[in-house]
């Protein structure tokens, strides 16, 4: 089994990550998060909002609508242009992107080894890759929509009404989570590529010969929040995009990749110098006016667009991987405490005694109010132990007959499972300050 398999049986055992419609057989590039799956994305999320937002003076934030005017999808180009090559396998009809040289390389090895050799492709055509729907009671031309591709273009339409609503003023940025919708041709390594995904991004809006600095400034402080988040320094690294594969309104982009195995390295995080060019599309197509002024200079410009934008179920995958350690008796998942589904399990050790569970219990009631905390009391204490290990549980507090004696506790640290006894009364001051490796 290789360990993207074994990461994939994890998650669904402990309730990270489900197939969607999983009792009809799922359907390709759909995923529902479970219980911890949906802790785990909160406080990613929660990371990045703190990040971006809420630690910072220059950004605002916003939640525009998944479905928007149709004419927003024509400005920006998506209706059009928003294609992947398309190929079709004429021994066994499945369809690819023609661009996925490793995933038509994996095919043709897969007929090979069935002793078919005589594979042959359709001709390249173009896939538009927005999801198509209707608003109103009738299904026609007049009512067609689109569920968004992504969640920048909500952002750009209302740049003017951030601006007038506000106090914001150039350099800053408007921030938003939200989910966007492609419909992928081959959507496929579990959680990398999906057809319904969540988003996180930034727009940030700068006077046109400002662009480059702050260009290089986002490039650095998108590395060093991947890097707090826990991921391994030597799996991370800066790419520039090639001429090729960069956007035509560009002017620079760069992807922070991941090294994931069997595939190498792959994005993780794109941010691109996206020009003035959304802006101004949008001012033409709307005939409302994307001008700021310089209150000093009375210059008057369209502002240039910084985007940091990164996927949230992407994320969660290089978190599972970094994260993933096997060791002789027991596999962990060794996430950062902040973003751990649980900060803290709290378990009596005897569940048919109505005495220790009702301390335990009083203890788990009181941390819940400071941390995302669970209550485990099946089986024996080993078996616990090793439950929350494979949820990436920092600390496990258990609950004993000496506590009813003297109100000290057993606290387990993951990583070490160095055990330490302290009053339950220290127990948040204990898990606030030992430093955790």
């Amino acid at each position: 089994m290789s360990m993207l398999d074994e990461i994939i049986s994890l998650t669904k055992r402990r309730g990270f990550v489900f197939p969607t419609s999983d009792i009809y057989g799922g359907i390709g590039g759909f995923y529902d998060l479970g219980p911890t799956g949906v802790l785990l994305a909160k406080h990613i999320k929660d990371a990045w909002w703190e990040e971006m937002v809420q630690m910072r003076d220059d950004v605002v934030g916003l939640d525009s609508s998944i479905i928007l005017n149709p004419k927003t999808w024509e400005a920006s180009g998506h209706v059009t242009a928003f294609t992947d090559p398309l190929v079709e396998c004429k021994l066994c009809h499945e369809r690819m992107r023609a661009d996925q040289e490793d995933e038509i390389a994996s095919h043709v090895k897969n007929h090979a080894g069935r002793g078919e050799t005589n594979i042959a492709w359709t001709e390249p055509r173009q896939f538009n890759l927005l999801f198509k729907t209707f608003v109103g009671p009738v299904e026609d031309s007049k009512s067609i929509a689109y569920l968004r591709g992504e969640t920048c273009q909500g952002i750009y339409s209302n740049f003017a009404n951030v601006m007038a609503s506000t106090r914001v003023k150039i350099p800053f940025g408007i921030a938003q989570i939200g989910k966007a919708f492609r419909n992928e041709v081959t959507p496929g390594k579990f959680l990398f590529r999906l057809r319904e995904f969540e988003q996180m991004e930034l727009e940030y809006f700068v006077k046109p010969g400002e662009a480059e600095a702050l260009f290089a400034y986002w490039k650095d402080e998108r590395m060093n929040w991947h890097l707090s988040l826990g991921l391994s320094k030597e799996k991370l690294r800066l790419r520039q995009h090639e001429e090729t594969e960069r956007a035509f309104y560009a002017a620079d982009s760069w992807d922070i990749e991941y090294d994931f195995p069997d595939w190498g390295f792959k994005e993780l995080e794109g941010i691109a110098n996206r020009t003035d060019y959304d802006l101004k599309t949008h001012a033409k197509w709307s005939g409302k006016n994307m001008t700021v002024t310089d209150p000093q200079t009375n210059e008057s410009y369209v502002p240039y667009v910084i985007e940091p934008s990164v996927g949230v179920s992407r994320l969660m995958l290089a978190l599972f991987i970094d994260g993933f350690v096997k060791e002789d008796k027991r596999t962990v998942l060794k996430l950062k405490p902040s973003l751990a589904p649980y900060r803290v399990a709290v378990f009596p050790l005897l569940s048919n005694k109505p005495d220790l569970t009702s301390k335990a219990q009083s203890v788990y009631h009181e941390l819940n109010k400071h941390y995302s905390a669970t209550w485990d009391d099946r089986g024996n204490i080993g078996k616990r132990y090793l439950a929350q290990d494979e949820i990436g549980t920092p600390w496990c507090v258990t609950i004993d007959f000496t506590t009813l004696e003297d109100d000290t506790v057993t606290i387990r640290n993951r990583d070490t499972t160095k055990q330490d006894r302290i009053p339950s009364s220290k127990l948040v001051e204990y898990i606030e300050t030992t430093i955790f490796v």
